[in-house]
């Protein structure tokens, strides 16, 4: 009988780590390590490479990272590339250091330019300018891409080396952020419009146009295509990939407009009243739809509806509501 892998999830507290220790463990998954960052800060070198040394986990998710939305990445964008770098360098370099021969990189879908031809393929990945509103994050995210393949280049071959990249669309759902500033456009909605039911407001007004076109993707289904990539046997990885075009696109399949996205938001959480856009704000990137053929090529579609998973994210902001103001 093979002994179970010794699985580190790095980032377990955030939306996308938290979400993929549940599915593990829902595989029967007992032997996983998890630090908070109080424990283990992972822009510290040493530190991180003490926590291998003496932790010696056989696969990684590496799930940590600063994320935040358009405000965010615009006021801290020293702070976006330092800490999402340091992250990434320190525990990829860290778990080959430590013998690590699987290791998944979790990236994003602001890698690809600002004008990719849609939906984006993989091979889009530096072939123009990125949206200025995220470009240190999306820069990071780059870095750790390239950061895998490279490990994967030069060690491969000696040591068993296959760490692996997968970038998702837009997430949300059960762990997200709901900060009234610093959160992603799905999370930032569900609080305004709830406030807005809450407070009999009749309008909400919604930065830009509303016709930017996003694509979403349910945090477990994003968990769940995270954990088959990782386990794919190596001959179909290497099929599908190739050694400087490895990383792997996860998303749902079907985009909409902001407006629509919005409209949606409203039903489920009951506020009935007007939408508004303010024009003169920022509408980012026009479109962001993924092209996730090479990830169903291996065996993996989404699962869950985006109204089926706004339900479910608007009742853990419920949940997570009722206990803050215990």
């Amino acid at each position: 009988m093979t002994e179970a892998p010794k699985i580190y999830v790095a980032g377990h507290r955030g939306m996308v780590g938290s979400a993929i220790v549940r599915v593990l463990q829902q595989m029967g998954q007992a032997n996983i390590v998890t630090r908070t960052h109080h424990d283990l800060d992972l822009t510290i070198q040493a530190d991180v490479r003490r926590f291998f040394d003496t932790e010696k986990p056989d696969q990684v998710y590496l799930a940590a990272a600063k994320v935040g939305g358009i405000y965010a990445n615009n006021t801290y964008p020293a702070e976006f590339i330092y800490e999402n770098l340091m992250m990434e360098a320190n525990v990829i370099d860290a778990a080959f250091r430590s013998g690590v021969k699987r290791l998944l990189f979790l990236g994003s879908s602001c890698i690809y330019p600002k004008l990719a031809p849609q939906p984006m393929s993989e091979s889009a990945l530096l072939t123009g300018e990125l949206e200025p509103t995220n470009e240190p994050y999306a820069i990071a995210k780059i870095a750790g891409i390239k950061l895998c393949e490279s490990y994967n280049r030069q060690y491969e071959s000696e040591y068993g080396v296959d760490f692996r990249s997968v970038m998702p669309t837009n997430l949300y759902g059960p762990g997200d952020n709901y900060h009234p500033e610093n959160s992603h456009v799905i999370p930032a909605l569900i609080r305004r419009f709830h406030e807005a039911k809450i407070n009999r407001t009749p309008s909400v007004l919604i930065w830009g146009t509303g016709t930017p076109r996003r694509e979403f993707l349910y945090v477990d289904d994003m968990a769940e295509a995270s954990v088959h990539v990782m386990n794919l046997d190596k001959k179909t990885y290497s099929q599908n990939t190739q050694p400087m075009l490895s990383h792997i696109n996860v998303g749902y399949g079907q985009d909409l407009t902001i407006r629509e996205l919005a409209e949606a938001i409203a039903k489920v959480t009951g506020y009935n009243g007007e939408i508004a856009f303010d024009t003169s704000k920022l509408d980012g990137t026009p479109r962001k739809l993924m092209d996730s053929v090479r990830l169903n090529n291996m065996g993996w579609e989404a699962k869950v509806s985006l109204l089926e998973g706004l339900a479910i994210a608007y009742n853990d902001f419920l949940d997570r509501s009722a206990s803050d103001e215990k």
